[in-house]
């Protein structure tokens, strides 16, 4: 790999994945990378927690199209899996309606025929699903890898090709309808939109490429938990001579007219650069890192005023022995439609919720004791923007989700079976990990945040500062952080005049992967 190296200064704020994936990036290619990370570890919100001698994600819990993340490596002139290793889940997960399971695999015949047995009549459906949304992957692909600065942007072929697939003027839930009939059929392949935040009733059509997404590419855990993805990242900036100072957050931008020059750190050293990239939480940052009156677009009344994701309520266990449940598992309330309404529109707790349990120990004995479990509960609530008092409805949460727990058959002498305990609520989110109003996937996907009208990769209110993460484009979730630094850097290095001549491009990439 040939590059025309740089002597020129960057800084990166908060090493989240899109963070740790930009000063890699930028590491490789002769930057002087220094990365600020106010938390005692890297990952962000999807770092890692340490509690005894368990260990947990603390956010994503599964890496969906690695090949994304090895195309980044190839970059920075390395490979993933000399860090890291991958096992692949089969089944994906383990999806429960009351008595029904549903164990969805990328093996298509296996898949079809559990849906002809537990959802007899729509098994064609699953088989014309796949079709079309391996069209509508083609053409929306083009989309996430570039940026989106402006309106005219919108105006070039490969928008026109994408635009008759993207389904904008219909819903996740609606898209669906039209391949299943069962609606527990439908939420298997809906409840992803949970990965940003949102309602599957609410959710642009075009978002049922994720679970089609993980159909054709798999799912996979790496050795250690997926921050070992992350801790990769940080060594490789390391051996490319960068800089990762965990423990030091960043306290403001240094401007000079409508030009970032610099950073102020939270013990007062000030740190100049060519180039600051924002990695922290969006909003949080645009609301603490500058001065007042220097942001216009994004002054706090007209962040206050956006759409924002919903949250969720966490618990953490060690756990005395084997869990008998797969890699991870949703657990559905009876009433789903009903259960996200609760969440998403009227922004109450719901009496009767789903949860998602994650249960990496049945595959990977690094995570806890000889013998014992690392189990990980999650339930999707409200954003602080709801009514809900969660100092004071702390415990009554934590319980409810006990009990809620306690009712999977697998998991019905779970309090007698915790060693270690620890509760993360919404206000938590916003208090210890800086994400505005507990949002804990960002900003909404809705078409007036999306692509151009989401924050835009190079900023648009000063120059030298550059976003990546979940609250730019092309939006929330681990591939399209990922995507969100490699078109950052993209256009730092076509700024700087450093040509990469034989990157690699994800549509090269595709194959399937099964590193085990």
């Amino acid at each position: 790999m040939k590059a025309n190296h740089s002597n020129r200064k960057a800084i990166v704020i908060g090493a989240g994945p899109g963070g740790l994936a930009a000063g890699m990036l930028l590491a490789s290619q002769g930057y002087e990378v220094n990365m600020y990370e106010k938390q005692s570890v890297v990952g962000g919100r999807s770092s890692q927690l340490t509690l005894g001698e368990y260990r947990f994600d603390r956010g994503a819990t599964f890496l969906m199209m690695p090949h994304l993340i090895e195309e980044l490596f190839s970059v920075a002139k390395r490979s993933l899996y000399d860090y890291v290793e991958m096992q692949e889940l089969t089944p994906m997960y383990s999806l429960h309606f009351g008595d029904t399971v549903f164990q969805p695999s990328r093996d298509r015949e296996d898949t079809a025929a559990q849906i002809a047995t537990l959802f007899p009549g729509d098994e064609a459906g699953y088989y014309r699903y796949l079709e079309e949304e391996d069209v509508k992957l083609e053409k929306v692909m083009p989309l996430l890898r570039r940026p989106f600065s402006n309106l005219t942007d919108y105006m070039r072929a490969d928008v026109f090709r994408a635009l008759p697939k993207l389904h904008l003027n219909d819903t996740v839930y609606g898209r669906l309808s039209k391949y299943f009939k069962d609606e527990r059929l439908k939420m298997s392949f809906a409840f992803q939109a949970k990965y940003l935040g949102m309602s599957a009733w609410d959710c642009p059509g075009t978002f049922t490429i994720l679970s089609y997404l993980e159909h054709r590419y798999g799912l996979f855990h790496p050795k250690g938990g997926i921050n070992a993805i992350f801790e990769s990242m940080a060594k490789v900036i390391s051996e490319h001579g960068g800089h990762v100072h965990t423990g030091i957050g960043v306290k403001q931008v240094i401007t000079e007219g409508r030009t970032a020059k610099g950073v102020v750190l939270d013990n007062g050293e000030t740190v100049y650069a060519d180039h600051i990239v924002i990695n922290a939480d969006f909003s949080t940052a645009m609301n603490q890192l500058f001065a007042p009156g220097v942001l216009q677009k994004y002054a706090p009344d007209k962040l206050a005023a956006k759409k924002y994701s919903c949250s969720a309520a966490m618990l953490y266990l060690g756990v005395d022995g084997a869990v008998d449940l797969p890699h991870h598992s949703v657990h559905f309330s009876e009433d789903y439609h009903r259960n996200v309404d609760e969440i998403m529109k009227q922004k109450t707790l719901s009496e009767d919720p789903s949860i998602y349990v994650h249960n990496p120990s049945v595959l990977d004995p690094t995570l806890a004791p000889a013998g014992k479990s690392a189990l990980y509960i999650l339930m999707p609530t409200p954003n602080l923007t709801g009514e809900t008092d969660w100092e004071d409805k702390r415990e009554q949460v934590k319980e409810q989700m006990l009990s809620r727990a306690e009712m999977i058959p697998q998991l019905a002498d779970l309090r007698e079976r915790i060693e270690e305990m620890s509760f993360f609520t919404p206000l938590d989110w916003e208090q210890q990990l800086d994400v505005y109003q507990g949002a804990t996937f960002n900003l909404t996907h809705h078409l007036d945040q999306m692509m151009t009208f989401r924050p835009h990769n190079r900023f648009e209110e000063l120059d030298g500062v550059w976003l990546v993460g979940g609250g730019t484009h092309p939006g929330s979730g681990l591939p399209t952080i990922f995507e969100s630094a490699r078109i950052s850097t993209s256009m730092i290095f076509k700024q700087d005049g450093i040509v990469i001549t034989d990157d690699i491009h994800a549509d090269q990439v595709m194959t399937e992967v099964t590193h085990s």
